[in-house]
């Protein structure tokens, strides 16, 4: 299903639309599977076609600052560098890429013998039911299921590539970002307690300026890894064997990661769904299993940051043209400011 071979030959200004391709790929028919049934969702970079056993992902031709998905050849790179990346943790779930063809006589078609004009990741499809955040809101977590990911994720760490960045380079990352949250999230358009989070940032520069040279260390002992990128809930799925999917696959830097960042980012999404306690368990227990003891305030400074930078791209939503659920977006974004509060004030 990777179809190496297949050349994108056509002119990018001949293909058919997005909005055609994605009327193509809303119809049962359009699958060789036939499935009973297409569901279409819609994220910021993609359209997401749940086809029975299924799942296709098509990506949007979209330009931002941080990735360039303008081309169909920059569209086929990124699809193929989102199987491989995720076959990391989720070898059986990522088939491959299948080529999107047309011909004038024909139309659209999977996997046809026209002309390429894009390239689709194909995917098993996994069960919503087993999914950390479904387990979470329904109270169905065991302990048994978190020593299983924690048994995976300390696996995965230990034998994922070491990154290269540089510590500074590193580090520097972080004031880069948190430059771009003060600048969002203090804009007075935006419906926040505008008392609050100057202050709140301002916590937070000084806690990244006195653990500057702990954050160097974690890259001088080879602590940072190429790691996952966007390690939520709804991105784990307990199958067997667990299977956490849909990784940061455009940006390689911003996968350069100390793990105890990402469980930091993963306890904070668990915690705004109501399991507070999971994110602090998992940090035990991977440190546990990997021997190495992060500094605790280091942690909770990385808990700080994520659910600060967490709640500028929940903003941001709302300085595109047209906005996905703009209601959404500036209360979901006062509770990751009330849980970077709260990560702060644990060591005050």
């Amino acid at each position: 299903m990777d179809s190496h071979n297949r050349a994108s030959a056509v002119c990018e200004t001949e293909c058919p639309s997005t909005a055609e391709k994605v009327r193509f790929l809303s119809a049962t028919d359009a699958y060789p599977h036939a499935p009973t049934s297409v569901v279409v969702l819609e994220t910021h970079m993609s359209y997401v076609f749940l086809a029975g056993d299924r799942v296709y992902k098509l990506k949007k031709p979209v330009r931002y600052p941080f990735l360039d998905f303008s081309t169909i050849k920059a569209r086929e790179n990124n699809c193929r560098e989102e199987v491989r990346l995720n076959r990391r943790l989720a070898a059986d779930v990522y088939l491959g890429i299948v080529p999107l063809t047309y011909r004038v006589s024909r139309g659209l078609s999977l996997d046809g013998d026209g002309a390429v004009v894009d390239w689709l990741v194909a995917m098993r499809r996994l069960p919503r039911e087993a999914m950390l955040d479904r387990l979470i809101s329904e109270d169905r977590l065991t302990g048994a299921h978190i020593d299983a990911l924690s048994d995976t994720l300390a696996d995965f760490y230990r034998r994922v590539e070491r990154s290269s960045i540089t510590a500074e380079d590193y580090v520097q990352r972080f004031f880069r970002e948190q430059e771009k949250n003060r600048d969002i999230l203090t804009r007075r358009d935006f419906a926040l307690d505008h008392g609050r989070t100057p202050n709140l940032l301002d916590l937070l520069d000084a806690r990244l300026t006195a653990s500057r040279s702990l954050l160097q260390e974690r890259v001088v002992q080879g602590r940072v890894v190429d790691g996952h990128g966007d390690l939520r809930p709804e991105h784990i799925c307990f199958q067997d064997p667990i299977a956490i999917f849909d990784c940061l696959e455009f940006n390689v830097e911003l996968r350069q990661v100390d793990p105890f960042d990402e469980l930091a980012y993963l306890g904070v999404e668990c915690a705004l769904i109501g399991a507070k306690i999971l994110g602090p368990q998992l940090v035990d227990k991977v440190a546990q299993r990997l021997s190495s003891d992060p500094p605790r305030g280091l942690v909770s400074l990385y808990a700080a940051w994520r659910a600060t930078l967490r709640a500028r791209q929940s903003v941001a939503h709302l300085l595109d043209d047209a906005p996905r659920e703009p209601a959404k977006w500036e209360p979901l974004a006062t509770r990751y400011l009330n849980l970077a509060q709260a990560a702060l004030a644990a060591d005050a």
